[in-house]
């Protein structure tokens, strides 16, 4: 496998091309319960070697991918939405609510309720100003 200077071989722009894939797979389907086989698949490698590349390509494992992607999901419908904590836990793919508590803990760094209440405001979650109108508004005038 040959690599000019600078550039990358085609060998890794396939193998690059076909994880982000699969990635984009999990990331459809990420409150599903991960099917190792079938995300192989889609980056046209076998189920064992799938952890390795991935892994390899982008720095984690597909598991702690998912788990974060689900507890980014879970804080997003924590800030803009008034449903329960449990209803998020399974909206999101965890299949019990400690698994969920100590997950999002350990990845956000506080617990799901105290993530919340650091967002609600007087009107609740369901009034949300978008960040990039709220970033020219709070921005110093001069």
């Amino acid at each position: 496998m040959a690599v000019r200077s600078g550039q990358v071989s085609v060998a890794i722009e396939d193998r690059n091309r076909w994880m982000l894939r699969a990635r984009d797979a999990m990331d459809r389907d990420f409150a599903r319960p991960l099917d190792v086989a079938a995300v192989a698949a889609v980056a046209h490698v076998s189920p064992a070697h799938f952890s390795r590349q991935f892994r390899a390509t982008f720095g984690e494992t597909p598991h702690a991918y998912l788990r974060r992607r689900r507890a980014e999901r879970a804080m997003e419908l924590l800030r803009e939405t008034d449903r329960s904590v449990t209803d998020i836990c399974f909206d999101v793919g965890f299949a019990s609510l400690g698994t969920f508590s100590r997950t999002f803990r350990e990845i956000v760094g506080e617990s799901p309720s105290a993530y919340r209440a650091r967002f609600a405001g007087p009107a609740g979650p369901a009034l949300r100003i978008p960040a990039c109108w709220a970033m020219t508004w709070l921005r110093p005038a001069g």
